[in-house]
């Protein structure tokens, strides 16, 4: 089969086109014969240095749809035919390729009325920005929060979910030639990074309160500056680096809540832990479904443009997702 393939750690330049062996299914395995796969930030950052459990040659992509082609022994809740979803172990072999396969429970059906492009360009993001709204902050409507990088896969999606949630206030940061693309997602103030001084601002935009919810998706550094912005009893979730002196922070005149996410932790966590990457992505794909949430497609490429496409991920300024389309 045709895959894109790391013949040894590298940056994007170094994933080339190959041929390799259509991958075996395991017991409580399903192969897919992959339709699309989404690119990720991930992809590229874990190539760098690779991983201890990869052989080379190394198929990455985490997010993947397409068709059940086999099931392994124990499988029951699969059949050949079935259209799926997921996202995967990055440990493991992933869906650059025209094959491959994935833990049965891990993925979920995709409605008939979502593509396999729009399926696969949500779930590294999409899911991570559903955990932290729904399964960790639990926000409530008329609740106030502030998303970094609103551009971008988790930051798009967080607005978005931000909006069906019934948030007072939406305020995101962007780069000013992505500020009509924001606020079309749902933000009613975006914020210039580079111009502006952005926690500065948020206090000013909540009349010196601070908001009760803050995404935090760009370094250590922001993460500790985003807790100047917070409200009393306020939450921040990081997935790029918490800060580094949460507790020294004015214990005495704020309260709030750290959380400190990565999806992928799922796997090697547990059963249950896997199961719910396939509930959640079920939720997600009936919000698609049912035109709630853009799945924020910006281009389609091919499998062998794969390499340019996590080229211009690497370079942080895509709007929303880019997806390979490799089946027919």
């Amino acid at each position: 089969m045709k895959a894109i393939v790391l013949n040894e750690p590298g940056k994007p330049e170094h994933f080339v086109l190959a041929e390799v062996p259509v991958p075996a299914v395991k017991a409580g395995e399903i192969r897919v014969r992959v339709q699309a796969a989404g690119l990720n930030p991930v992809d590229y950052k874990v190539a760098m240095n690779g991983h201890p459990n990869w052989q080379y040659p190394h198929v990455s992509g985490v997010d993947v749809a397409g068709i059940v082609d086999a099931v392994g022994e124990g499988v029951t809740q699969w059949k050949a035919g079935d259209r799926v979803v997921y996202h995967g172990d990055f440990a493991r072999p992933g869906g650059f390729a025209e094959y491959t396969t994935t833990i049965a429970h891990t993925a979920a059906a995709i409605p008939d009325r979502v593509s396999f492009v729009d399926a696969a360009a949500f779930p590294c993001a999409g899911l991570t920005a559903y955990q932290i709204l729904v399964r960790k902050m639990h926000m409530q409507r008329g609740q106030s929060i502030l998303v970094h990088a609103g551009a971008g896969g988790v930051g798009g999606y967080a607005i978005q979910l931000a909006k069906q949630l019934g948030a007072s206030i939406i305020i995101a940061t962007a780069s000013p030639n992505n500020e009509d693309y924001v606020r079309a997602l749902g933000a009613d103030y975006v914020l210039d990074y580079n111009q502006e001084d952005v926690h500065a601002r948020v206090m000013e935009i909540t009349a010196g309160e601070g908001v009760d919810l803050i995404v935090s998706s760009v370094n250590r550094a922001t993460s500790q500056k985003d807790l100047s912005a917070l409200a009393f009893g306020g939450q921040l979730a990081c997935i790029a680096g918490a800060p580094e002196t949460v507790a020294d922070f004015q214990p005495s005149t704020k309260t709030f809540t750290l959380h400190k996410l990565m999806l992928g932790g799922a796997y090697g966590s547990g059963r249950k832990a896997e199961e719910e990457l396939a509930a959640m992505a079920t939720e997600f794909l009936q919000l698609i479904e049912e035109k709630k949430i853009d799945p924020m497609v910006n281009k389609v490429i091919s499998l062998e443009e794969i390499p340019q496409g996590l080229q211009l991920l690497s370079e942080r300024h895509v709007q929303g997702k880019i997806v390979a389309k490799i089946g027919d």
